[in-house]
């Protein structure tokens, strides 16, 4: 199994990159997180990588952090979910985005995802509700009703989660839920 690859990033090709090890170019299939956060060609990088063997093909997969080759795993296991699923959830959301919509039951975040239908969304929510760790994530949605109802709405308006989750993290504590909308516009207009 190859864990981890590090070398010299060669191309970009969403959603597949070249990263060259000693010589040998590695082509691997990344989320569009690990695509934002990887430097620009020519540059040195080191990801995290699974291997996923079928009959036709070997096929190898980056990530940047951890969390989200854990969470890619995760839900390779879950029946009907592949590979190209698994990474769909995860340029859609981030790790954190999957735990906050399984602790709350939110399946209309995963439909939200290119490809995700109402069915899919409601299998993941229900193998994923045992095997993430949800504790803490379900404290910090009740403590923050307010902020989810801001997210809500910024969804509802076209904002991608990534979107929403970058505007409430710059918005002052207590507000209310329209105040929290005004604010979250204006950072959004500003990004």
């Amino acid at each position: 199994m190859i864990g981890r690859l590090a070398g010299t990033l060669i191309a970009k090709h969403p959603p597949q990159i070249v990263v060259d090890v000693h010589g040998v170019g590695y082509e691997l299939d990344v989320p569009m997180s690990t695509l934002y956060q990887l430097p620009a060609t020519g540059a040195e990088v080191a990801l995290l990588t699974h291997l996923l063997v079928r009959e036709d093909a070997h096929q190898l997969y980056g990530f940047f952090t951890e969390g989200e080759r854990t969470l890619f795993r995760k839900l390779l296991k879950i029946s009907g979910v592949g590979a190209r699923t698994a990474l769909a959830v995860l340029s859609g959301m981030s790790v954190g985005d999957v735990k906050a919509a399984v602790s709350q039951q939110d399946s209309g975040r995963f439909t939200r995802v290119p490809g995700i239908g109402k069915k899919t969304a409601e299998r993941l929510l229900l193998e994923l509700k045992d095997k993430l760790d949800i504790a803490v994530v379900s404290v910090q949605s009740e403590a923050s009703t307010a902020g989810s109802d801001v997210v809500n709405a910024l969804l509802a308006l076209g904002y991608n989660d990534r979107e929403a989750q970058f505007a409430i993290k710059h918005l002052d504590a207590g507000l209310t839920v329209t105040e929290g909308i005004r604010q979250a516009l204006k950072v959004l207009s500003k990004a």
